[in-house]
């Protein structure tokens, strides 16, 4: 028997075949999802530093009608999203300066929630897979010392040519649902630091901004918010 992945796979039973579909489309999942995340978080960089520029100078009662369209420009960025409703809070309220800041700071809190959950789209499937592709790949290896065992039992005999088919392919799940697992865990970390980092940098930068949306209120100097955003 050639033991080249091709001729494994041809002589794998159907149950074995599926098994092994099932852990290549996890495979194929994982890479989709770290790909994309990375890709976005990365979009969402730029966008945030493109939007904080362009938003500084906008940080006052009569402009923030201005802010709302910055905002809403930049969906891409998730400090974007979040601002955007807050804004919109602010230039629509009647209430006296100070209440409308808190009834923003508020509406940030909710939004926030929001927009973590769609930074973490996608984690549950690097999560899941990383969780349940060891246990797949062990289906597998069950399946072929089944097969294994089933040609001692047609050929009457334990030798060697009897049980490579059945060995092979409880080898080869195996190997498969590790090499399906352990990249899914290695993303999910990767992608849960970098995420992780985005959100203590968002809720810095809602903290700046709402106080800077103070400040404004009270005629101050907002320079500490511009500076931290260039």
């Amino acid at each position: 028997m050639s033991f080249s992945p091709l001729h494994i796979w041809a002589s794998m039973g159907p149950l074995s075949k599926f098994i092994a579909s099932i852990l290549l489309l996890m495979a194929t999942m994982i890479v989709a999802v770290f790909v994309e995340r990375n890709v976005t978080l990365l979009r969402a960089r730029t966008e945030t530093k493109k939007f904080l520029r362009a938003v500084v100078s906008l940080l006052t009662p009569e402009s923030y009608s201005r802010a709302v369209e910055v905002a809403d420009g930049h969906q891409a960025s998730p400090f974007a999203r979040l601002m955007a409703p807050v804004l919109k809070k602010l230039s629509s309220g009647d209430e006296k300066n100070l209440s409308r800041v808190e009834v923003a700071r508020r509406e940030a809190e909710r939004k926030k929630e929001l927009v973590g959950e769609d930074l973490r789209r996608g984690m549950n499937i690097l999560a899941s897979i990383g969780s349940v592709a060891p246990f797949v790949g062990l289906l597998g290896t069950v399946v072929g010392i089944i097969t294994a065992f089933q040609g001692i039992a047609a050929t009457g005999s334990g030798g060697l040519g009897a049980v490579s088919a059945g060995i092979a392919e409880a080898l080869v799940e195996t190997a498969l649902g590790l090499m399906v697992a352990i990249p899914a865990v290695l993303f999910f970390n990767q992608l849960n630091t970098k995420i992780n980092a985005v959100e203590t940098e968002l809720a810095r930068r809602t903290g700046e901004l709402l106080d800077e949306l103070e400040n404004s209120h009270g005629h101050r100097d907002s320079g500490r918010f511009q500076k931290a955003s260039a």
